[in-house]
């Protein structure tokens, strides 16, 4: 288990920001599945930061953060709202829905139909800028969150908020290269729908994401550590 971050040092974070930012450029340079590097968003991961030490990540050059629990995304928005662009990057709850939106530009983790019915019915509450993202469980793991590639074109119908792409997680690895292919497959199921964001892509294997064609990377322990 993780333990919580308590402490983290603004010029790591700096430095951390810096050299991801740098295999962003030069896998754009690189890779032909890649986006180009300013398209290429870092998100920083903060389920392991406390309340008290966000600033040190602004401190630190971060500009968006993802949460993952509604409670915590709270808690951190009224203490540092105006520090970030805030993401909610954790498994999302239908009857959280409404404590989200106000607070969030996107949610990457859209993935039941009530979750759809709450954002129609909340919309109203949410910022002007509210996005979502479809959460697709591309390797089709038992129990794992996220539609099926073959629901995306209902979800799609469904949506009152604008989608403007697709995330994933891939199934637990060593190898960041075994997430290569649902990184692929991911890409292509945007490219069918005409979709633009990928999130995809951690601390373990962000790289692997940004060759495949990743807009947004989603990284925590790297950054402060």
């Amino acid at each position: 288990m993780v333990e919580l971050i308590e402490s983290p040092d603004p010029a790591r974070i700096r430095a951390n920001l810096d050299r991801v930012r740098g295999e962003i450029a030069a896998v754009a340079a690189s890779s032909p599945h890649a986006r180009p590097a300013p398209e290429v968003e870092v998100l920083a991961a903060t389920k392991y930061i406390p309340v008290d030490a966000m600033p040190a990540l602004a401190a630190g050059g971060v500009r968006v953060v993802g949460e993952n629990r509604a409670q915590d995304l709270e808690a951190k928005v009224a203490a540092h709202g105006g520090l970030f662009e805030w993401d909610f990057i954790g498994a999302l709850q239908s009857r959280k829905v409404r404590t989200i939106v106000p607070h969030v530009r996107l949610i990457h983790s859209v993935a039941t139909e009530s979750a759809l019915r709450e954002l129609d019915r909340h919309r109203d509450g949410g910022r002007p800028d509210l996005r979502i993202l479809l959460e697709v469980n591309v390797a089709g793991e038992a129990g794992k969150a996220g539609i099926e590639p073959a629901q995306i074109g209902q979800f799609l119908a469904a949506a009152t908020v604008p989608v403007v792409g697709l995330m994933t997680m891939p199934p637990l690895a060593a190898d960041p290269e075994a997430s290569r292919p649902w990184f692929a497959a991911l890409r292509g199921l945007a490219g069918e729908h005409g979709l633009e964001h990928l999130s995809m892509g951690t601390s373990q294997d962000y790289l692997v994401a940004l060759q495949e064609g990743a807009t947004i990377v989603r990284i925590g322990t790297s950054l402060y550590r």
